[in-house]
């Protein structure tokens, strides 16, 4: 199977993977000849890339990072709880939330599980679902690459659970923001904006008045939006003015930002959203924390077609752990352009002086 951009598609190609929506029920399946039709319409629903058959390398395999079952339900879980305290008191979406907590950490526990006994890189770009909003989704996400970057920090098995419960609630704060800004497709005018950058302080002051959550969750809210140099908000916090946790959950949500597929923009690759990151580095962003999360994630997916420095081509094939921007590659084009007949595996932890240059995403 192979990854390509849903605009280079063409009637008749197949789908390896599945297209989900949030509910986990099949809205294309794997194996049907996609039709005209079916393309604008996954175009339409935003979706940036797909994965379809390649009789060349049908032997590639791609790995989901979490379980369906377990994102089905926190999914469900998520939506139905922002949408319960939606329209409440603030004393009375603070007694909801806390009502709530034993499903959070159950959660948590097993996203931690699932994570520690993958034993690939993450990658959430295999997983193509479709949501009705992007802040649930987007709240799932953000909590698998802190995790992720947790554990490739070695944080203990508490400071993990912390920081994904503050990363699964980090944008509660949105139930407070009118829906239509929220919702809205277009850019949002300056007062929209700063209405919107006021939603980790009414995440913080939510979660604080939960008895039962630990202080440094609500802080996980109150300071996402944070920046090392202080052009965060909503205090300007600076440098070593941010918790850990801040800094961790700045660069997740980041990521996942720019990699999510939205109905109003093309999704980066992950490569490109680490190049995000580290435009930021030392000034927005940890350093050091986005070399460790480079670690973490899979900066060229599985089935993802590459152009190396010596001409040839071919299609990421597995991953090198601790070292994802040098990943097996399967090579099906010589540097002259000549397509091989048989196709060969190349490890780029063993060709050193051979690197990645560019990545193909379309159809050939």
């Amino acid at each position: 199977m192979r990854l390509v951009s849903v605009n280079s598609l063409q009637a008749g190609v197949c789908l390896a993977k599945p297209v989900y929506n949030e509910q986990g029920s099949t809205l294309i399946s794997r194996g049907i000849p996609l039709t005209a039709r079916m393309i604008e319409r996954l175009d339409s629903l935003g979706i940036s890339y797909v994965y379809i058959e390649d009789g060349r390398i049908e032997h590639i395999g791609i790995y989901d990072s979490i379980s369906e079952k377990l994102r089905r339900e926190a999914i469900s879980f998520i939506k139905s709880s922002f949408n319960r305290i939606v329209n409440e008191s603030k004393q009375q979406q603070s007694f909801l939330l806390e009502k709530s907590m034993k499903e959070v950490v159950s959660l948590v526990r097993n996203f931690i599980g699932e994570l520690k006994h993958n034993e690939n890189v993450l990658n959430l770009l295999t997983d193509i679902y479709i949501y009705d909003d992007y802040v649930y989704s987007h709240s799932i996400n953000v909590t698998m690459y802190a995790l992720a970057l947790g554990m490739e920090l070695k944080l203990s098995d508490n400071d993990l659970e912390t920081i994904g419960i503050g990363a699964l609630l980090h944008d509660v704060g949105k139930v407070s923001v009118p829906l239509d800004i929220l919702d809205k497709p277009g850019k949002l005018t300056a007062e929209e904006f700063e209405e919107v950058k006021k939603h980790p302080e009414y995440g913080y002051e939510l979660l604080r008045k939960v008895p039962t959550l630990s202080l440094l969750v609500a802080h996980c809210a109150y300071q996402h939006h944070e920046r090392l140099d202080g052009s965060g908000y909503p205090r300007g916090l600076k440098g070593n003015q941010i918790h850990l946790f801040g800094k961790i959950l700045a660069i997740a949500d980041v990521y996942d930002a720019v990699t999510s597929h939205r109905v109003y923009r093309k999704a980066m690759l992950p490569h490109e959203g680490l190049e995000i990151l580290y435009a930021g580095a030392g000034t927005l962003f940890d350093k050091q924390m986005v070399e460790s999360f480079r670690r973490a994630v899979a900066v060229y997916p599985v089935g993802l077609g590459v152009v190396l420095s010596d001409g040839r081509k071919g299609v990421v094939s597995r991953q090198n752990q601790e070292m994802s921007d040098r990943p097996h590659v399967m090579i099906l084009e010589h540097s002259n352009g000549e397509k091989l007949k048989t196709s060969y595996e190349i490890d780029l932890m063993k060709e050193l002086h051979i690197v990645i240059t560019e990545c193909d995403t379309a159809v050939i």
